[in-house]
């Protein structure tokens, strides 16, 4: 084996805002740090009960531009997301059996009824 995945990374403009926005969609929460981590360092998010990857929410200068070649699928309420700052892309049809949604900052995801 080469390689073994360990963690899922996302970038964000405003990265505490945004992990702050994945928590409130997914029931994560943010993991502790020490007490002198750097406010502009990555945001680490996980799954309190272990059973979801750890995320690291990447702080990064530049908007996003184009369609993201790597996402995170979801199992989820569209009315919930909406509720929560998440816009739909693309509602389920007769091509897809999902939802294309984009967290605040325009990151996609596809979310499949539970």
């Amino acid at each position: 084996m080469t390689a073994r995945f360990k963690d899922l990374c996302l970038d964000a403009g405003d990265h505490h805002l945004i992990a702050d926005w994945w928590c409130a969609a997914m029931g994560y929460e943010r993991r502790e740090v020490a007490e002198d981590w750097p406010v502009d360092w990555p945001v680490p998010i996980q799954d309190p009960e272990g059973r979801g990857p750890l995320i690291w929410v990447n702080p990064v200068p530049e908007f996003k531009a184009g369609k993201n070649r790597m996402h995170i699928d979801v199992q989820g309420d569209v009315d919930e997301l909406v509720a929560l700052g998440a816009k739909v892309v693309r509602v389920e049809d007769d091509e897809i059996e999902w939802t294309v949604m984009a967290d605040p900052e325009g990151n996609e995801f596809c979310v499949s009824a539970p």
